[in-house]
């Protein structure tokens, strides 16, 4: 699961404090940035739905950086969620090391697409996900009908989930 060796990226389990604080952060963040604290169509992910939820952690001083999981959909199925750094250190590699983690994770448990929602007010993750290998999806789901989601999704294999590594 290490893609980055700066990093060690761990899976825990959804109740887990630290994932918890980085979703409280993300989701302050998100509220911010839409103006409302209600941007997220359907039922938020939980413990329940969710195959893996990892936690990056700095190996230099052990702090918290980022976090992400997958929320199943269907049996080959699964949406990124809660993919969330700290803003100091984007642009650092952490995001795509947890991403790469997801992807190895889903091909692992016999996942072979994954999707994944930005909202207009996040143009960082409209291009972090184009960038990384996603295309363009018709919304799905809870984000049919909603004017402010961009939808998108991927194909694991091994040779993607390795490749998404290596990037």
């Amino acid at each position: 699961m290490q893609t980055n060796p700066r990093l060690n990226i761990r899976a825990v389990t959804w109740a887990n404090p630290v994932g918890a604080d980085l979703r409280r952060a993300q989701q302050a963040e998100l509220d911010a940035r839409f103006g409302r604290p209600d941007h997220e169509p359907g039922v938020p992910p939980s413990g329940a739905d969710c195959a893996v939820f990892l936690v990056a952690y700095d190996k230099g001083s052990g702090q918290p950086v980022g976090c992400g999981g997958l929320r199943l959909l269907d049996d080959a199925t699964a949406e990124i969620k809660r993919l969330y750094v700290l803003p100091y250190t984007r642009g650092s590699g952490v995001a795509s090391s947890i991403l790469a983690a997801l992807e190895a994770e889903a091909h692992k448990q016999g996942i072979t697409r994954i999707k994944a929602e930005a909202g207009s007010a996040q143009p960082d993750g409209r291009n972090f996900y184009e960038n990384s290998g996603f295309d363009p999806v018709p919304n799905f789901g809870a984000y049919i009908g909603v004017a402010h989601s961009y939808c998108y999704a991927k194909l694991i294999d091994s040779h993607s989930a390795a490749h998404t590594a290596m990037a």
